[in-house]
């Protein structure tokens, strides 16, 4: 493991959208996902998020949920019904942490629901393992 996350250099660099209406966390993510090889695309509402899918073609979307006009569980609907994004790694990354958030969150399609703020080791590892032979995927 190096100092900034899980990813030691032998898992493969991802395509990463994230969707967040928090600007500077948002960057600052991006930033982190970025020192590890990943190649980050990030908007901040949920039709610009929709707008670059088909284009940027994301393996892994992490989504807020109190996103502005269209929420995170709208959101994840929709990536799931479009042919770029319907097996994507959906990872909710919210401030939403109830019982019933987590069954909206499966409910709407997301693999897995994390609570801000998250360790990013966590984070980069979660990716790491969902793509690898022992593929877990659990709200």
């Amino acid at each position: 493991m190096n100092s900034i996350g899980a990813n030691d250099g032998t898992a493969p660099a991802r395509r990463v959208l994230l969707v967040d209406d928090s600007v500077d966390a948002a960057e600052a993510l991006s930033m982190l996902l970025e020192t590890l090889g990943h190649e980050v695309r990030t908007m901040h509402d949920g039709t610009s998020a929709l707008a670059i899918v088909d284009e940027f073609r994301p393996e892994v979307v992490i989504l807020d949920i109190g996103l502005p006009g269209m929420d995170g569980f709208a959101l994840a609907r929709e990536l799931r019904k479009l042919p770029s994004t319907r097996d994507a790694l959906l990872i909710a990354l919210t401030g939403y942490g109830g019982d019933e958030d987590r069954l909206r969150a499966r409910a709407a399609g997301f693999d897995h629901h994390l609570v801000k703020p998250v360790a990013f080791a966590d984070l980069e590892d979660l990716i790491a393992r969902s793509f690898g032979p022992d593929r877990t995927r659990n709200v």
